[in-house]
């Protein structure tokens, strides 16, 4: 039985979408809504005219209303979020800035996207492994990544993980929702086994943020990009970290990362100063005030709107294509990939395996979207259908008819 139509909770004119073009891949980058265009607009515009600009009202203000919507978001404090370029950025403060010894060993699960992987083995020269973990039977990666089995709802990650972790782990850094296989591990799971074992959790969160509640509750530290399920520009991200794990980190030394750092009435070359303890201690330098503004409006959206009625809304529309390729050559994958659901396994990503068809079948099943206007993805072996606040019904049907009308790869 299908189930009824909901309203979408973002509403669709808030956006400049097109029946042309139907974008399912905010796994890659989300549509920005035309409010933070217009805030943009505005904020070029006093740009232009430099003395129409307010230090605190644009210089400390823009940030700091910036951390207080990413702690809304994310159900914590605004002095734990520091504001940095990327998803890399956050994850590189926090690998250029820990206390390592040589012989420390960072573990991964095998196959992260390459930005919780290269901060890591940068380290190399200063002692630090870096060692992957398969998270179930058949799970490649690399040259072996179109190989690699499909997740099954029998996988656990979560006891592969806290098994491979060793008396030199210092930190398990992991992706929340992994970008190509669309697997959402338990973070409160890996948490509590990190905290008995005085490992601290890292978390890569950009495929989740947007369309999934996080709850920090045992994470060390959680990185993300602003552009995807944020729906925001690229330029910008975020990173939050927990006081007790921020206290090990050395600061990145910019200006602004001591106190009393914008006070002018005090001379900029006082170098008596004590670095500050929040958020801010870990961020670049001076902020992207334009991509702030957008940011900002973008998170305003979602938070007015809530996560948990986003995740809602993406479940239903998730569940209505299953529902409609059942009797279709993807049945397999309709089994597996609900499986995954009802064991709490996904994201906002539905992540179709290939099945052994290969890069070549996967690329024209993707340009046979295009044709029809519908944008998907493909990574490492899976296509991939991301679904957001704002999609419809009318969506998921056009999808369906696309990949039912097509067949399996």
């Amino acid at each position: 039985m299908t189930a009824p139509a909901l309203n979408p909770p973002l509403n669709p004119a808030l956006f400049h979408l097109d029946e042309a073009h139907l974008w399912v891949m905010h796994c890659a980058e989300g549509p920005v809504p035309r409010a933070a265009m217009r805030v943009v607009r505005a904020f070029m515009h006093k740009e232009l005219q430099p003395w129409a600009m307010g230090f605190e009202e644009d210089f400390v203000g823009l940030p700091r209303s910036l951390r207080a919507e990413v702690a809304t978001l994310l159900g914590g404090r605004a002095e734990d979020v520091s504001l940095t370029p990327t998803t890399s950025s956050g994850l590189v403060a926090l690998a250029q800035g820990f206390p390592w010894q040589p012989g420390d060993e960072v573990l991964a699960p095998l196959g992260e996207f390459p930005s919780n992987v290269w901060p890591w083995l940068a380290l190399a020269a200063r002692g630090l492994s870096f060692r992957e973990v398969p998270l179930w039977d058949g799970h490649g990666a690399g040259a072996e990544a179109w190989a690699s089995t499909a997740p099954g709802p029998e996988s656990d990650p979560e006891a592969r993980l806290i098994a491979a972790l060793g008396p030199r782990t210092r930190i398990l850094s992991v992706s929340w929702v992994r970008f190509q296989d669309g697997l959402m591990l338990d973070l409160q799971r890996l948490g509590a086994a990190c905290r008995e074992r005085g490992v601290a959790l890292v978390v890569d969160g950009i495929q989740g943020l947007g369309t999934v509640p996080l709850n920090l509750e045992g994470l060390s530290a959680m990185a993300s990009g602003g552009y995807k399920g944020l729906l925001a520009p690229e330029g910008l991200g975020l990173l939050w970290t927990a006081p007790e794990f921020r206290a090990r980190l050395a600061p990145t030394g910019s200006w602004l990362s001591v106190e009393q750092a914008t006070d002018f009435s005090r001379p900029s070359t006082d170098l008596q100063r004590a670095w500050l303890t929040d958020g801010r201690a870990l961020e670049p330098g001076g902020p992207n005030l334009l991509h702030s503004a957008a940011l900002v409006e973008s998170l305003r959206l979602l938070n007015e709107t809530g996560i948990p009625a986003i995740q809602a809304h993406v479940a239903h529309l998730q569940g209505g294509l299953l529902d409609a390729l059942q009797a279709t050559p993807w049945a397999a994958e309709v089994a597996r990939l609900r499986g995954l659901g009802a064991a709490g396994r996904l994201g906002s990503i539905l992540s179709f395996h290939h099945g052994h068809h290969g890069p070549e079948a996967m690329e024209r099943l993707l340009r046979s979207g295009y044709r029809q206007g519908i944008f998907a993805s493909v990574r490492e072996g899976y296509l991939r259908v991301a679904f957001h606040g704002f999609h419809t019904d009318h969506d998921v049907n056009r999808v369906a008819a696309w990949l039912g009308g097509a067949g399996a790869p």
